[in-house]
């Protein structure tokens, strides 16, 4: 499997189209996009990475798997009245369905439904109270207390923040939001500035391959069918309007983020996570989306039977 890993990495570090970094966070448009990374954790505690796989980055989007694992926790299915689980077909930061559906998010992946999240964990309490949880749950899953918010990367945010802003207000005037929109927004926005890198993220999606279980720890972190709830999410609304081009191509259960990061999941093998920072047209990483297609054509993990 070492092999399959470095012949990986050898083949991305070679490739000559490594598509775009997310310069409208400027913070992340200084990001060397010649960095590849892939690290692999299977069920059986064994972890095979290259590239640079220790180096942190912004996991953006990729947060929202676990955001919406802890709203689950604390709301089950009531969440569900809050935002969707279907597909979007549209862009991440689109408004358009909002004004069709009396701002509801259309799933829990695009930025309203992730905002919808936020607010729903939030439970009155205030941001800072909030994203503690939130940094300890994704530290306790990850067994690794140095994962930390890129304070840099949410004040980029911070600063450009009008789309979702405006994403937020929408729903905020049809009552879909219960606390201050503000209050949300940072919350929301430093949540996406977590950062880890390849090896952490790796071991902090091991409970979506294994049934709920943290299988190297013996933890369980959620109900079976939970985690398979999870996993059928990410595989239809993970890569946004590209979700159905990435099953096509991955067949699994993935979550993309514009920090350049895919965390992808094999049930009962393994998860896996990549990072390349030039991204294609839809937002999602270029190298990445190459790379585990790769991996499953070598490996058959396609949640669609062997290859």
């Amino acid at each position: 499997m070492q092999d399959l890993i470095n012949d990986i990495a050898d083949t991305m570090a070679n490739a000559e189209r490594r598509g775009k970094v997310a310069d409208y966070i400027p913070e992340l448009g200084h990001v060397d996009p010649q960095q590849f990374a892939i690290s692999l954790a299977t069920v059986d505690g064994k972890v095979y990475s290259a590239g640079c796989a220790t180096t942190p980055f912004s996991i953006q989007s990729i947060s929202k798997v676990f955001t919406l694992t802890i709203a689950l926790g604390q709301m089950g299915d009531s969440l569900w009245s809050k935002v969707g689980r279907e597909p979007s077909g549209d862009p991440f930061n689109s408004i358009v369905q909002l004004e069709h559906e009396s701002g509801k998010p259309r799933n829990p992946f695009i930025n309203a439904g992730a905002i919808a999240v936020v607010d729903a964990i939030m439970m009155g309490h205030e941001p800072k109270e909030t994203l503690g949880e939130i940094l300890s749950f994704v530290r306790y899953i990850a067994d690794d207390d140095s994962i930390y918010f890129d304070h840099a990367v949410a004040a980029s945010e911070m600063a450009h923040l009008d789309r979702n802003a405006s994403l937020a207000h929408f729903m905020k005037a049809f009552g879909r939001l219960d606390h201050d929109v503000d209050k949300v927004l940072g919350t929301y926005f430093h949540q996406c500035a977590i950062a880890m890198s390849c090896e952490q993220l790796a071991h902090a999606g091991l409970f979506l391959a294994s049934d709920g279980i943290n299988k190297p720890s013996g933890i369980r972190v959620v109900a079976p069918q939970r985690a398979r709830r999870i996993n059928s999410l990410m595989m239809m609304c993970g890569h946004y309007d590209a979700s159905g081009e990435f099953a096509f191509r991955v067949g699994l259960p993935g979550k993309s983020g514009v920090g350049g990061g895919i965390l992808a999941i094999a049930p009962g093998y393994g998860s896996i996570a990549v990072w390349s920072p030039g991204l294609d047209s839809y937002g999602n990483s270029l190298l990445g989306t190459q790379a585990l297609e790769m991996f499953v054509q070598r490996t058959g993990w396609s949640v669609f039977g062997h290859y």
